[in-house]
């Protein structure tokens, strides 16, 4: 790890921001914020709404959050990200000034900006006394002259709503043009002064608003004006990513409950997801979004040890067989031969098929094979074998995990198909395998059914060595599609360690897809 490689990045210092990097930062991820110190909120100078924080600053509370963020190891650093490029297992975001940094989760909480009617004056009072939101800013301007500027039909409904905090509302309703009859009657009735003409400008005295002026020269006392601002969410900088939207307002980013964008390695939250979504849906938003990139990095954290896992049992059985001239007799198994020599031959994929014996069996007895295993030197001694006999058989290295051979085979046979590891995913392994049984086809699963009885002592570790029934029961095939042929255990003759006669118990699995 260097030192600009994080386990997230969250582009956006404010309240969405920060609360996603709170929640990186106690779930004890390496987490830097970039921020470019313009919040959405900036030209408000005290937030309503806010349980806890009533009346407070913006500006203190960021400053508050900075504090918290900080104190769980969160970097916090100015700047401007102009590109993310995707590299696979990481994002690499680029700054304005050059500066590079890797991340394997981002949370977008930055972007948003409002593109406010074009009046002239309008935009020197945004956040003062032309506002946005009632419920945020209301209650200060309660029972004074208000004003509401429709920027669409849509803004009907502010209309009315922000009626509840003056009986004197003056609504300017160009942009909402023609007036339906019965929402004409609504606002007439609740006393609402509706002005069709559009408005020109704003008349602003001893730095408050006094006045909207018409474009017929009217002009209409307001001590306040309400207005909807047109979102503009602007993300250029991660156009890369193909992000998909919504069709709301603005077109904010798609995501799922959790903050999670259509891209693996992003999440988003605030206004970049709810354009009009005030600072406690922010907050909300910003710790799901924290906590969404913090499960998705456990996600590839777990996927990434079960890789490791995997490869380090493939190295085993490589090394094993490296090491070794011969691992096995070289001889087929006597329970497979047994089954296999009633059914007719056809195509065969074998799934760990070691040094070959089972496959040669098979191609002498008209098969054609297919036979894959972990170890590239098994697989090596394979081809020899079968090369030394004159048979063709498609031998390859491949992880029966995940990686088995695309088809159909009329029978998909494995052999004693453990491992030591106590997590290893035979079960998995199996429904992989029945996947590639044709229709009409079987698949033959023989197992170690028991340990071999003169082993006395066996490590705690080692995986469960399960019954036909009980593997069948996990299984749980649809009869519709499957019947089962065997499940049977078979005795099979063998020699102990000192070369005693002894027996084994062989477990026989026998499935047959229908159709």
């Amino acid at each position: 790890m260097t030192d600009r490689t994080w386990d997230a990045v969250v582009i956006g210092g404010a309240v969405a921001g920060l609360s996603a990097a709170q929640m990186l930062g106690r779930a004890r991820r390496r987490t830097l914020v970039i921020d470019a110190g313009a919040p959405r909120n900036r030209f408000a100078a005290h937030m309503h709404g806010v349980l806890g924080h009533e009346g407070v600053d913006p500006a203190e509370l960021l400053a508050r959050g900075r504090t918290e963020a900080s104190a769980y190891g969160v970097a916090i650093e100015s700047g401007t990200v102009t590109v993310i490029d995707d590299l696979g297992d990481h994002l690499r975001l680029t700054r304005a000034d050059g500066t590079i940094d890797l991340a394997r989760a981002v949370v977008l909480a930055a972007g948003v900006a409002d593109e406010l009617p074009d009046v002239p004056g309008l935009a020197d009072r945004w956040g003062r006394d032309v506002l946005h939101c009632p419920y945020c800013h209301g209650f200060e301007v309660a029972g004074r002259r208000l004003g509401v500027l429709a920027t669409s039909p849509a803004s009907i409904h502010q209309i009315e709503i922000v009626r509840q905090w003056s009986d004197d509302l003056t609504a300017f309703t160009s942009a909402a043009e023609p007036l339906p009859d019965e929402v004409r009657a609504r606002l007439t009735a609740r006393g609402i002064r509706i002005v069709a003409t559009p408005i020109a400008s704003v008349d602003v005295a001893d730095d408050a608003l006094v006045a909207v002026v018409t474009a017929d020269g009217g002009r209409h006392a307001v001590d306040a004006l309400f207005t909807a601002p047109t979102p503009r969410i602007a993300l250029d900088f991660a156009g890369g990513l193909d992000l998909a939207r919504t069709d709301g307002p603005g077109s904010p980013l798609a995501v799922d409950a959790t903050g999670a964008t259509s891209h693996p390695r992003v999440w988003a939250a605030g206004n970049l997801v709810a354009p009009y979504g005030n600072v406690p849906l922010s907050m909300g938003s910003g710790s799901m979004a924290g906590a969404g990139a913090s499960a998705g990095l456990v996600a590839e954290d777990a996927a990434h040890a079960v890789a490791q896992r995997r490869a380090a049992r493939n190295a085993h059985w490589e090394e094993r067989y490296a090491d070794s001239d011969r691992v096995w007799s070289g001889q087929v198994n006597a329970t497979t031969a047994a089954v296999v020599e009633t059914l007719p031959p056809g195509t065969a994929l074998e799934i760990g098929c070691g040094e070959g014996a089972d496959a040669v069996w098979l191609a002498e007895h008209g098969w054609t094979v297919t036979a894959v295993d972990v170890s590239a030197s098994a697989i090596a001694r394979a081809a020899g074998a079968a090369a030394e006999r004159g048979l063709e058989i498609d031998f390859r290295t491949a992880d029966a995990v995940g990686d088995l051979p695309a088809g159909a085979f009329d029978l998909v046979v494995s052999s004693f198909l453990h491992s030591w590891e106590s997590d290893f995913p035979r079960i998995a392994i199996l429904r992989d395998a029945l996947a590639r049984v044709a229709p009409g086809g079987r698949l033959l699963a023989v197992s170690h059914a028991a340990p071999p009885p003169w082993a006395r002592e066996l490590p705690a570790h080692l995986p469960p060595m399960r019954t036909p029934a009980e593997e069948l029961a996990l299984l749980d095939l649809d009869p519709e599609e499957w019947s089962v042929e065997r499940a049977e255990l078979r005795r099979r003759e063998a020699r102990d360690l000192d070369g005693n006669p002894a027996h084994l118990d062989d477990g026989v699995l026998l499935l047959r897809r229908l159709g």
